[in-house]
């Protein structure tokens, strides 16, 4: 994916999160199975784990170098980030600490899904300002995936909204049956 579709990709599969939110009732979005998030938690774990994001547009890029080095390889393709993630995630990776949402309210729907709009939209901006280079040779550290290229972190995010929309999907679905 070069840096237009990335760009499209979070502004498209984020608005997909937040409209499938939007016309949730209560009931639906407050529903967790046990030891698990409700929608409204999830939706808060991802605006905690976009915001960061935004202290690595609005440095300098050669701070963000100069703090975690540069990349030593190719930044992985899409699928292959993916991947990644998933096998984590089979092997028992979690959400760490400063992720993990608290217990949402539904009158608070409405104000994280523009926190999360907002959040995106001055991510693409910032991104916008990247070169594909700079996209393949700058590195942040990654909680579960470890040193990823800002191309990795950016399909990682990408993918991390589609597999919260889907939990959702599934949580309701089981509990309809």
């Amino acid at each position: 994916m070069n840096k237009a579709q990335i760009i499209h990709e979070l502004q498209e599969k984020h608005q997909a999160f937040t409209d499938y939110l939007e016309p949730m009732n209560q009931s639906d979005f407050l529903f967790a199975q046990p030891h698990k998030w409700s929608a409204g938690q999830q939706l808060d774990h991802l605006v905690k784990s976009t915001k960061p994001l935004l202290l690595s547009i609005r440095l300098p890029k050669f701070v963000l170098k100069l703090v975690f080095g540069k990349a030593n390889r190719a930044s992985k393709t899409y699928e292959g980030l993916v991947e990644k993630y998933q096998l984590k995630l089979q092997e028992g990776g979690r959400a760490s600490a400063a992720f993990i949402p608290p217990p949402i309210d539904f009158e608070q729907k409405s104000a994280l899904s523009n926190q999360l709009n907002k959040i995106i939209q001055q991510l693409t901006k910032g991104i916008s300002h990247f070169t594909e280079k700079d996209l393949d040779t700058i590195i942040l550290p990654h909680p579960l995936l470890g040193k990823i290229t800002y191309r990795e972190m950016m399909y990682f995010t990408i993918c991390h909204v589609q597999h919260h929309q889907g939990l959702i999907k599934k949580a309701l679905q089981e509990r309809q049956h």
